[in-house]
C-alpha cells in the first residue's frame, strides 16, 4: 500500500492506493497557520482500521516553503559571496546579514584569489551576535573548484544549526541564481525543519515504519531524510502533485493542456506525448530567479472559493479568498455558489447559494440565473485566456521537456485534462470556451494526491572532467577523482551514471525505478599555443521524473 498526500490551499488531499487501484480517498480543510495538523489529520483519516505496517511508502507533497516565501515569513539568513573579477556580488544582496568577502576561483577551478580567514572569522562572530542561525556561502565559479566554500564553511564552524555551500545546490552555472537558491534553502530552512521533525514523530508514533518522501518542484520525490539538506526543492511541489496525477491519463502521441482546479487557485500545465515540460534555469517565485529544477506551470488565484466582486457594474473573480463558498457556510459569493446555484454541484445549500447569486446580480443589475450564468462563463473564460497565453509563450522560447531539447517545437494542444474538485462541473463549458476536447481526470477530486503517490524519486548529477589538471569531479556531491589523460567522454557518461545510481538509492528509489539519461554531453579541447593540451568534459545525467513502476497496475482500474 502506499499513501500520497497533497496539501492545498484549501483542502489537504490523501489517498490510500495498492496494487487494485485507489483503496481510500480523503479531504480534509487545510489550516494553512498549522500545515502540520492538516497533514496529520488527513493521514489518520486514511489509515483509519488500516494495518500501517503493511503501507510500503507515505509520499508528501506541502505549501510549507512556498508560503513562506509568497507570504515573505522567512528567516535573517547570513550570506557570504566572494566573485572576482566581473560583476559585483553587491548587485545581488539578499538582506542585511549579506558579506561579499576577498578571494575567487576562475572559470578552469583555479585560484586567482585566496580567502582571507581572519574576515570570515570576523563575519562569523557578528553573524553569532545577531542571532543568525542559517548561513549560505557561495562562490562564482565554486561549481569548477568548491575550495573557497569549503574553507569558509570549516572556518564558520559548527555555531550555526544551518550552512549550504553553493556548489551543492546546481552543477550549473549562473552566479545570482545560486546566490538565491542558497539564500532560499537558508532562509525556509528551520521552519521545514519543524514540520519535518514533527511529521517524522507522529509517523512513527502512529507506527508507520515505511519510507517518508517529499515531492519536489520536478515532478520527483526524495527522501524526507534527504529533504531537509535542500528544503527549497519542495518550493512549488503542489503543481507537481496535479502534473503527474494527469499523466497517465494523457494523449500518448499530441500535446495536452492540464489544469487542476482548486478552491484558492488553479494550476495550469502543458504535457507533450506524457511527459512534462522543464523550466530550463529553474524555479522563479515573486523576485527570486533560482537553480531549483522545477516543471513548467502557471498557477493563478482563481478558484471555486474565490471572491466575486463588482465594481461599476464590472464583474471581478478573485484573486481573495475569505473563506468557503456561501452554499458551504462562507460569507461572501463565489464561483462555487454559481455551479450550486446552477445545479451543477450536487452538494451544497442551494438556498444560500441562491442568496449568492441575489447579491451579485443586484450589483449586476440582473436576475440570479444571469448572474450565475455570467460567473460561470468568466471563470471558464479567464482559465482558457491563461493557458493560450501560456502555450503561446511557451511556443516563442526552446521546448525544453523533463526528459530533451526539443529544437524548433511547436506546442498545439490537441486536449484539456482537468482535475480538482469542481473539475466536473467545469468540462463541457471549457470544451466550448477552448474548442478543444476536454477529459476529466479519473478521480479528479484527489488526482494531485495520486500523482503525489506515484511519482519516482529523481536527481541528477553533473559531471567535470579537466584531463589536463587530471581531475575529474562531481562538486555537488563532494566527489573528485584522479584521471588520466586518456580519459574519455564515454569514461565520464559511465562514471556519471555510477554516481548517479548511488545518490538515486540514497535518495529513496527504488532500483527498478532508476531510469537514467544523458541530458547534456559536451567536450571542448583545450589547446595552448598549437598543441592540445587536454579535454574539458561536461555530462549530466538524471533519472528520468516520471511514475513508479507499478502506476499502470494501480491507474489501470481507474482509466
Amino acid at each position: 500500500m502506499i499513501i500520497g498526500l497533497d496539501v492545498g490551499g484549501t483542502h489537504t488531499d490523501v489517498v490510500l492506493v495498492d496494487s487494485q487501484g485507489l483503496v481510500r480517498q480523503v479531504k480534509v480543510p487545510t489550516d494553512i497557520d498549522n500545515l502540520f495538523d492538516s497533514v496529520l489529520g488527513g493521514l489518520d483519516e486514511v489509515s483509519k482500521n488500516i494495518d500501517v505496517s503493511r503501507v510500503s511508502r507515505v509520499v508528501l507533497s506541502t505549501t510549507l516553503t512556498t508560503n513562506a516565501i509568497a507570504s515573505g515569513h522567512l528567516d535573517p539568513v547570513g550570506m557570504i559571496v566572494s566573485s572576482g573579477p566581473g560583476l559585483n556580488p553587491e548587485i545581488f544582496r539578499t538582506g542585511k546579514h549579506y558579506y561579499c568577502v576577498q578571494g575567487s576561483i576562475d572559470h578552469r577551478g583555479r585560484e586567482v584569489q585566496p580567502i582571507e580567514p581572519t574576515e570570515i572569522e570576523a563575519i562569523a562572530s557578528h553573524l553569532r551576535a545577531d542571532g543568525i542561525e542559517a548561513v549560505g556561502v557561495v562562490g562564482k565559479f565554486s561549481v569548477r573548484n568548491p575550495c573557497h566554500e569549503n574553507k569558509i564553511v570549516k572556518i564558520l564552524g559548527k555555531s550555526f544549526n544551518y550552512i549550504l555551500a553553493g556548489h551543492r545546490v546546481s552543477g550549473n552555472l549562473n552566479f545570482p541564481r545560486r546566490i538565491a537558491t542558497v539564500y532560499l534553502n537558508a532562509a525556509v530552512y528551520s521552519i521545514y525543519k519543524n514540520f519535518f521533525d514533527a511529521v517524522s514523530n507522529a509517523l512513527r508514533a502512529k507506527g508507520f515504519v515505511a519510507p517518508i518522501l517529499i515531492l519536489k518542484a520536478d515532478g520527483g520525490t526524495v527522501s524526507l531524510d534527504a529533504s531537509l539538506q535542500y528544503p527549497g526543492q519542495t518550493i512549488l511541489s503542489g503543481p507537481a502533485a496535479s502534473i503527474m496525477g494527469a499523466v497517465p491519463y494523457a494523449s500518448e502521441n499530441g500535446e495536452s493542456i492540464v489544469m487542476d482546479i482548486g478552491g484558492t487557485t488553479t494550476d495550469i500545465a502543458v504535457l507533450v506525448k506524457q511527459v512534462p515540460l522543464l523550466e530550463p534555469l529553474g524555479i522563479e517565485i515573486g523576485q527570486y530567479k533560482t537553480l531549483i529544477r522545477a516543471l513548467k506551470t502557471i498557477s493563478i488565484p482563481l478558484g471555486g472559493d474565490s471572491v466575486i466582486k463588482v465594481k461599476d457594474g464590472v464583474l471581478d473573480i478573485g484573486p481573495e479568498r475569505v473563506g468557503p463558498a456561501m452554499a458551504f457556510g462562507g460569507s461572501e459569493p463565489t464561483p462555487t455558489d454559481a455551479l450550486v446555484f446552477l445545479k451543477k454541484m450536487e452538494s451544497g445549500n442551494f438556498q444560500k447559494a441562491k442568496m449568492a447569486m441575489e447579491k451579485v446580480g443586484g450589483l449586476l443589475g440582473c436576475s440570479p440565473a444571469d448572474a450565475a450564468e455570467r460567473i460561470f462563463s468568466e471563470f471558464c473564460h479567464r482559465l482558457t485566456v491563461v493557458a493560450k497565453d501560456m502555450v503561446t509563450s511557451i511556443n516563442q522560447k526552446p521546448v525544453y521537456t523533463v526528459h530533451e531539447f526539443l529544437e524548433s517545437y511547436q506546442v498545439s494542444p490537441t486536449e484539456l485534462l482537468v482535475l480538482g474538485g469542481p473539475a466536473s462541473c467545469f468540462a463541457s463549458k471549457l470544451s466550448e470556451v477552448s474548442s478543444l476536447p476536454v477529459r476529466v481526470v479519473p478521480n479528479a477530486r484527489v488526482a494531485n494526491a495520486l500523482g503525489a503517490a506515484l511519482a519516482r524519486t529523481t536527481c541528477e548529477i553533473t559531471l567535470f572532467v579537466d584531463t589536463e589538471r587530471r581531475v575529474a569531479s562531481a562538486p555537488e556531491e563532494s566527489f573528485y577523482k584522479p584521471v588520466d589523460d586518456r580519459f574519455s567522454v564515454k569514461d565520464a557518461r559511465e562514471l556519471a551514471f555510477s554516481l548517479l545510481r548511488t545518490k538515486a538509492l540514497q535518495s529513496g528509489a527504488k532500483m527498478e525505478d532508476i531510469d537514467m539519461e544523458v541530458t547534456e554531453e559536451l567536450q571542448f579541447n583545450m589547446v595552448r599555443g598549437f598543441y592540445t593540451t587536454g579535454r574539458n568534459i561536461r555530462v549530466k545525467v538524471q533519472v528520468k521524473p516520471g511514475l513508479i513502476s507499478e502506476y499502470k497496475q494501480i491507474t489501470s482500474t481507474e482509466a
